[in-house]
């Protein structure tokens, strides 16, 4: 690490991975901390979709989940070339243990923990959720929590929050960290 100009710049890959379930506030946290600490933010939901040419739902309805969990490990890979990304990513980035590795392999990856209720409460466009159906989102929600928790190295709580206490609380975390 060393300082330039007031700001810390590290050595190598040091992303960031910002992980939850659906609706957690994965994206507006990357996206207000990138800006707050002058650092690039990215979606891999969004570059997914730039590769594919047509939205996360498109393609899980005409090429399958499989199709799109196969370009979501691309992207991650597309993400080694890079330094010092804030990165957010889909809900179900987790249910691939290489993407795991991919992240820690390059920086660290952060849980945004909340209830169900928390994550069905900030979710405006459930049309666009591919994997949100609405009668099993309680079984999907069991089975990726613990594949969250075990891919963390920090978890920040967000239930019963407002997005800027947990805005707060993440950059504080990561700047005592010396990650920001």
């Amino acid at each position: 690490m060393q300082t330039k100009d007031g700001y810390i710049t590290h050595e190598g890959c040091d992303h960031i991975f910002f992980v939850g379930f659906l609706g957690a506030g994965k994206s507006t946290l990357a996206r207000n901390l990138g800006r707050l600490y002058r650092r690039t933010y990215v979606d891999t939901d969004r570059m997914a979709e730039r590769i594919m040419r047509k939205t996360v739902r498109e393609c899980f309805e005409q090429d399958g989940e499989e199709t799109f969990r196969r370009i979501e490990t691309q992207v991650l890979e597309r993400l080694q070339a890079e330094k010092s990304l804030l990165v957010s990513c889909g809900g179900g980035i987790v249910e691939c243990e290489h993407n795991c590795e991919l992240m820690h392999k390059m920086g660290v990856v952060v849980f945004l923990d909340g209830d169900l209720s928390d994550s069905l409460r900030q979710i405006q466009h459930p049309e666009k959720r591919p994997d949100l159906c609405l009668d099993h989102v309680e079984e999907l929600y069991r089975r990726r929590r613990p594949l969250f928790i075990q891919s963390a190295d920090y978890v920040i709580n967000i239930r019963d929050k407002s997005f800027g206490q947990v805005a707060e609380d993440a950059g504080r975390l990561l700047w005592e960290e010396g990650l920001l």
